[in-house]
């Protein structure tokens, strides 16, 4: 589908740039004063479709705002791109269609704060939060890399870095940041890939929950995931064999399926609303100190929760990453 921007849009777009031009007069003296705002240097950039996504969601009012607002704003392509592939047409959204375009917008804005591309290198890799929203309407998370350029939920890369507005700094990227899923932050973050191993062998037992095409799933759930790291199945694989012969890929898969259920949980809850107590895991109950940010499986074994990979929050539940592998009743 083609992105359709009208004479009267654009009109509209010159207009509002225009009136970022306020003028204060003393007697006969008149000084202008000119507000470079994100909107204004988006549009410096050429960025159109941008100008248009905002216009058709009444955000742009909303971005030549105070802020401060970091902004990953899409090329045209970009957003070409997702147009063909939604078949979104922003001159004829329905009232559903223009929500789903404005959270996909808000999840290109972070609000309170002006980030600079060195201040994500600095930072190497991370989280943060989007104003899109989520269940509960719990603010989205943004994991950024910087290993290789800028990127932003493991697909999106910046082309061009701080680009510098009044009321915040604007980051051109090649593609629109899709609303995420609990798989797309399992799959970006490379210290959760045995977690994502894990789930594809559970997966090849029948049956399955399945995992992988639920955790993908943006309309499922909302879950609560608590992800072990890839040292907490190392640490497990040293647990059922001290030799160290034993790989991830060797365990049964009806075993990993029993394990995983451990680790998933109904409904969104935030480390905010931890309870202290017990945990109704679709596998079984697991004990909760949210005081400690501590759980306990059935066999009385500890695990903590990383308070610094808390709330990864998507749009089909919110992970929370652990140090140990949550195991069912062993026999004795």
């Amino acid at each position: 589908m083609k992105i359709i921007l009208k004479n009267f849009k654009l009109l509209t777009v010159f207009l509002l740039v225009i009136g970022m031009t306020s003028c204060s007069d003393d007697d006969d003296n008149s000084t202008t004063v000119t507000s470079t705002t994100v909107v204004d240097v988006a549009l410096e950039n050429n960025l159109t479709s941008l100008a248009a996504a905002l216009q058709a969601t009444d955000l742009m009012t909303t971005l030549q705002g105070d802020g401060p607002f970091t902004i990953f704003a899409p090329s045209n392509a970009a957003f070409a791109q997702l147009l063909s592939d939604t078949g979104l047409d922003l001159d004829n959204l329905s009232t559903e269609e223009e929500a789903l375009v404005r959270n996909i917008l808000l999840n290109h804005v972070i609000i309170g704060s002006t980030i600079t591309s060195s201040n994500l290198i600095d930072a190497g890799s991370g989280y943060t939060n989007t104003a899109a929203t989520g269940p509960n309407d719990a603010n989205l998370s943004l994991y950024y890399t910087t290993s290789n350029g800028v990127m932003l939920n493991g697909s999106s890369t910046v082309t061009s870095a701080d680009n510098v507005a009044t009321n915040g700094i604007v980051h051109i990227v090649n593609e629109v940041i899709g609303l995420p899923t609990i798989a797309t932050f399992a799959t970006t973050n490379t210290a959760l890939s045995n977690l994502v191993a894990a789930l594809q062998l559970a997966d090849t037992e029948t049956p399955t929950v399945p995992y992988i095409s639920t955790v993908s799933d943006t309309s499922a759930g909302p879950f609560t995931v608590f992800a072990p790291t890839n040292d907490a199945f190392a640490s497990l694989l040293l647990e059922l064999d001290p030799s160290g012969n034993t790989a991830l890929a060797d365990l049964d898969p009806a075993t990993v399926d029993a394990v995983l259920t451990y680790h998933i949980v109904s409904g969104n809850i935030q480390s905010s609303g931890l309870p202290n107590g017990s945990i109704a895991t679709i596998g079984g109950d697991i004990t909760a100190d949210n005081s400690a940010f501590t759980l306990t499986d059935p066999n009385g074994r500890v695990s903590n929760i990383v308070t610094s990979l808390v709330d990864i929050q998507s749009m089909n539940g919110v992970v929370h990453v652990i140090d140990t592998v949550l195991l069912p009743m062993q026999e004795n």
